[in-house]
């Protein structure tokens, strides 16, 4: 292996080793209720509806992943009812929610990963049969 493709090797170690550690969430759920409850937060499920079935946190909005980054048939009036909230974030592990928190603080919007659903559970946030939102 020459010496480029070392660089070029560790380059992408090191990118895919910071992804995974921005993942992670920043926000825990306990820290979120009283923004949730005073109204000065809105909590959105970004899984795939698919992934819906078990089970999704009490009062979240569910809005894919997949059309924040496409369409944003959901997302984009969700958005403008929303502006001003901050947006509490979740998926099943917290990377996908993450990533949805990155892409939109980038635009400037005030959004903040909470990881998985299952530490919005162990929280004690009620985990309701999904709504068809």
């Amino acid at each position: 292996m020459n010496l480029l493709s070392a660089l070029l090797l560790a380059g992408l170690a090191l990118a895919l080793v910071r992804t995974l550690l921005t993942a992670r969430s920043a926000l825990r759920p306990e820290q979120a209720r009283a923004a949730l409850q005073d109204g000065t937060a809105v909590l959105v499920d970004v899984r795939e509806a698919g992934e819906w079935a078990g089970g999704v946190a009490r009062d979240a909005a569910l809005l894919p992943l997949s059309d924040l980054r496409g369409p944003r048939t959901r997302w984009g009036p969700f958005l403008q009812q929303h502006r001003g909230q901050q947006l509490f974030l979740y998926c099943h592990s917290g990377a996908r929610s993450g990533l949805a928190a990155r892409m939109l603080r980038r635009e400037g919007l005030a959004a903040v990963n909470t990881g998985g659903l299952a530490r919005w559970e162990r929280a004690g946030w009620p985990v309701d049969a999904p709504r068809q939102d």
